[in-house]
């Protein structure tokens, strides 16, 4: 096997990685909300009904922005169900999900669990622009964020919050370009309304941070038109455009499937272009990033079978719906996944990763019982850690192999970190099934002088998963004979693995 090489140079750098890059996402949709992060009368259960065990593990995973209420589930959203005693709170139907809300975990619980998490768990709040529109977000807005002295801020005094609970960062709507979405918009209603929202929240306070809907996916047929639409109403009203995919094997394609990065990477360069595109129409010097406020592995075939075969009288409360149980093949796409979103950082500043809890998600939970890590739990926690700092230039000279829906494409996919310490991680995918990937950096002037750790997740049975049985059937391990001397880098990447490698100069003390 040829070897994969690529250099490493301070000079060369892509950008800063925004701390949001390591956001989730909470939906009401299925077990994320009940039984996942709230579940009163858990043995496990706070005074509030947040599973501490969950809290646990969503700070070792390093969540930072966390994005709520949806997602689909948005588009039917009344906030004003999810405020006051849970007692009084009304069920509702959801259309998006085809299930039973019953609003006993809202707007006050979301916020109270963000703190619980942590001071570096910040909110993302998405306002309702399928059926509702411009007064209802600002009455939203007003309830959440006003001080007091008005009746909706009043309001949420005298439902126990006298704190303002400050959200910055608010989604105009959710994925209005799908057919799919309750209240669906062509381009041009859609830049309208958002146009209109964000100008009136923007009265209220100026500073708000707002996600405008990019598309879907980068097949939906509206693709980039949608955006150059709606940016040519909203381009000096918003400073993030979103961007949602999911990928799993399709017809048993795993090769394609391993290189699903390959997609999301064109994807981000195609609306980086297309933003740069109306911004130079508009003779703006603003530049507006990307908020990829959705990604994941999610088998979504599965789900639509499953929705074919529903009984259409049945509205369940939160059934089990898009349980994905991950395999370390999963996970190798996932970390690769995370590779394309640093190797992006320069514009991609905010990512959510779908979902947080049961939904596609890297923690699982048992009603009642324990909650576990997935395999995609490893490589989020890792990069979050690890993955602070200036994204080095990674150029990658690597054997090929070819794919059926992206021809021929590199075994590796890497990329490094520079952190405020001097320390350098590399990420690297070794895309290769069947043989070990021999890797050469070349180190220029980093100081570098030894190698911390390398850690890989990889196993001999690339279907092998963390279940409720084994919850522990697949962790990272350390890897031996990776070295560093006269500035170069010398590791062998296992075959389907996700690899950490930590360096250090010699004045270090890494954690």
């Amino acid at each position: 096997m040829r070897t994969a090489r690529f250099t490493l140079d301070p000079a060369f750098t892509v950008g800063e990685v925004n701390p949001r890059l390591f956001g989730s996402f909470v939906e009401h949709l299925g077990r994320c909300v009940y039984t996942g992060v709230f579940e009163p009368g858990h043995p496990a259960a706070d005074e509030a009904g947040l599973r501490t065990d969950v809290l646990e593990l969503v700070r070792e995973l390093g969540v930072t922005t966390v994005r709520y209420p949806g997602g689909n589930f948005v588009s039917g959203y009344k906030w004003e169900d999810s405020v006051g005693p849970a007692e009084d709170r009304p069920r509702r139907l959801d259309l998006a999900w085809r299930s039973t809300e019953t609003n006993r975990f809202g707007l006050s619980e979301y916020i109270d669990f963000l703190r619980k998490v942590g001071p570096q768990a910040e909110p993302m709040m998405a306002v309702n622009l399928g059926t509702r529109g411009v007064a209802e977000a600002l009455e939203l807005q007003e309830y959440a964020n006003h001080p007091g002295g008005t009746a909706l801020s009043e309001q949420r005094v005298a439902h126990g919050d006298k704190e303002p609970f400050g959200i910055r960062l608010w989604c105009l709507g959710n994925e209005m370009d799908g057919p799919w979405q309750t209240g669906h918009k062509t381009a041009e209603e859609y830049g309208r309304v958002a146009a209109e929202t964000a100008r009136a929240m923007r009265q209220i306070d100026p500073g708000v941070e707002l996600v405008a809907c990019g598309s879907s996916s980068q097949s939906m047929p509206t693709f980039a038109a949608w955006e150059a639409t709606v940016l040519q109403e909203t381009y000096d009203l918003v400073d993030h455009i979103s961007l949602h995919a999911y990928y799993e094997p399709v017809d048993g394609d795993v090769d394609s499937f391993l290189a699903s990065a390959v997609d999301m990477e064109s994807f981000i360069e195609n609306v980086v272009a297309t933003c740069d595109h109306v911004g130079a129409r508009l003779k703006s010097k603003k530049k507006i990033n990307l908020s990829f406020d959705e990604w994941n592995v999610w088998y979504l075939s599965r789900w639509e079978e499953h929705a074919k075969a529903a009984d259409p009288a049945d509205w369940p409360e939160a059934p089990r719906l898009l349980e994905d149980n991950y395999s370390v093949l999963d996970a190798v796409v996932f970390g690769s996944l995370l590779i394309a979103l640093l190797r992006h950082a320069d514009r991609v500043t905010v990512a959510c990763l779908a979902q947080l809890v049961n939904v596609i998600a890297p923690i699982m939970t048992e009603p009642g019982g324990p909650a576990w890590r997935q395999t995609t739990f490893f490589p989020f926690a890792q990069a979050s850690r690890y993955g602070r700092g200036q994204v080095l230039d990674v150029r990658v000279d690597s054997p090929t192999y070819e794919t059926k829906k992206y021809g021929e494409t590199d075994l590796l996919h890497a990329t490094a970190v520079r952190a405020e310490d001097g320390t350098v991680t590399v990420f690297a995918v070794n895309r290769g099934r069947d043989d070990a990937l021999p890797l050469e950096v070349a180190l220029h002037g980093l100081d570098l002088s030894s190698v911390v750790e390398h850690t890989v997740l990889a196993d001999a049975d690339p279907d092998a998963r963390n279940t409720l049985a084994e919850p522990e059937r697949v962790t990272p391990y350390p890897v031996e004979g990776t070295s560093l001397a006269d500035g170069v880098l010398t590791a062998v990447l296992r075959p389907l693995s996700w690899n950490v490698i930590r360096l250090a100069p010699g004045d270090a003390r890494p954690a």
